[in-house]
């Protein structure tokens, strides 16, 4: 990604149009919305972009976000995310957590849950199976670690296993989560929350060995 020289607005600059000043250069301001089936509509004076729908970005400022304005390039979105990280930079800590770095331009990430949001089981070939995320494909993926699955009674949200420089947890797209739901298995009396799961025929005991982390992430 080629850095302007000029302070920019990522939405004119990435479509081609005149840029205007938004955050001093080298920084761009760009946020994520990633909890299922909401959407929202930033009021912030900074430029960036956001997830409204889980796994997809979009330009922070956009009025109307969907499958047809969010950002699809699998290029340009392994290099953001491959380089997430949170956000001690002391610039807009507060507004944007995390932060994905490309040469000097820093640009400034948010989430309303998790900014790693898998989205694909990706089970074929001889290898082991691995959760991509973020329309990475193959170049987004973790090891899939099925008793590590977190489902939480609390958002009725699942979670997995992310890489640690973003927040070493993760979503898991509710499409997803629907269909690895009925792996779960539940102790007698229980229906909150399932106590193991089958996976490749066998039966394992989820460790909910995430559940601290998840508790102790303060939320944007």
């Amino acid at each position: 990604m080629k850095l302007p020289a000029a302070p920019f607005d990522t939405r004119t600059a990435l479509s081609g149009g005149p840029a205007r000043q938004c955050l001093p250069s080298p920084t761009a301001g760009w946020a994520a919305l990633t909890s299922p089936e909401k959407e929202e509509h930033s009021s912030r004076p900074e430029c960036g972009e956001q997830a409204a729908r889980p796994g997809e970005l979009f330009l922070d400022d956009s009025k109307m976000k969907n499958f047809i304005t969010c950002f699809k390039d699998p290029q340009f979105l392994v290099t953001f995310f491959s380089r997430l990280r949170p956000n001690r930079s002391g610039r807009y800590e507060a507004s944007f957590p995390f932060l994905s770095l490309c040469g000097r331009e820093r640009n400034f990430l948010r989430c309303d849950d998790r900014p790693v949001v898998f989205t694909h089981l990706l089970a074929a070939g001889p290898g082991p199976p691995r959760l991509s995320y973020c329309g990475g494909g193959e170049a987004l993926a973790v090891p899939f670690e099925p008793a590590r699955l977190v489902p939480l009674a609390d958002n009725g949200r699942l979670y997995h296993p992310a890489p640690e420089r973003a927040g070493g947890v993760g979503l898991v797209r509710s499409a997803l989560a629907f269909e690895l739901s009925a792996c779960f298995e539940y102790a007698p009396g229980a229906t909150a929350l399932p106590s193991h799961v089958r996976w490749q025929g066998r039966r394992l005991a989820l460790t909910m060995d995430l559940v601290p982390l998840l508790l102790a992430a303060p939320q944007p």
